[in-house]
C-alpha cells in the first residue's frame, strides 16, 4: 500500500512493507549558501562554479548533509510520524549520486523492520531513499524512530 499523506501515525498502525511518498523540492541556489553559512562548509565543490567546472561532476553540487537534511523535511511534510515520533535514534546513510543544484528530489521511505517496547513506545525502522526527478537514488538509508503506542 503506497500513501501520500499519512498524518501522525502510531506504532502499532505501520505495517512492514507499507509505503510513503514526499512531495518534490527543487534544490536551489538559496538552499546550498543557506546550508554554507549554516554549517561553515565553504568547500569549493559546493561554493566555487568555476572550480566544480573542473571536478568529476562538472558542475556545482549539494553538500552531501542538505541532502540528508532535505530528505528530513521531506518526510515531514508527509507527517507519517508527526506528534507521534519520541525520538530520533540513528541512521545509516548512504551518499550513491550528486545532487546537482536545479534537481527534484523526493524522498521515498519504507517500514523495513518494527519492535513493540512496552505500552507506550516501538521502534520503528524505515527504508528511506531520496530520489531525483530522473528516478535515481541520490541518497540512501535506514533511519531508525522511536514512535508513541495509541493512547499514550
Amino acid at each position: 500500500m503506497i500513501e501520500s499523506s499519512s498524518r501522525g501515525r502510531y506504532f502499532d498502525e505501520f505495517e512492514i512493507g507499507q509505503e510513503f511518498n514526499s512531495p518534490g523540492r527543487t534544490v536551489t541556489e538559496a538552499d546550498v549558501v543557506a546550508f554554507a553559512a549554516l554549517s561553515g562548509d565553504y568547500n569549493q565543490l559546493h561554493t566555487d562554479a568555476e572550480f566544480a567546472k573542473t571536478t568529476p561532476f562538472g558542475a556545482r553540487i549539494a553538500h552531501g548533509l542538505l541532502g540528508l537534511a532535505i530528505a528530513s523535511g521531506l518526510g515531514g511534510r508527509v507527517g507519517f510520524i508527526e506528534g507521534t515520533a519520541l525520538a530520533f535514534m540513528g541512521l545509516e546513510w548512504k551518499f550513491a549520486k550528486p545532487i546537482f543544484l536545479g534537481d527534484t528530489v523526493s524522498l521515498k521511505a519504507k517500514v523495513a523492520r518494527k519492535k513493540p517496547l512496552g505500552d507506550q513506545a516501538g521502534i520503528v525502522v524505515f527504508q528511506a531513499a531520496l530520489v531525483n526527478q530522473k528516478g535515481e537514488t541520490t541518497q540512501r538509508g535506514e533511519w531508525t524512530v522511536l514512535v508513541a503506542r495509541k493512547g499514550q
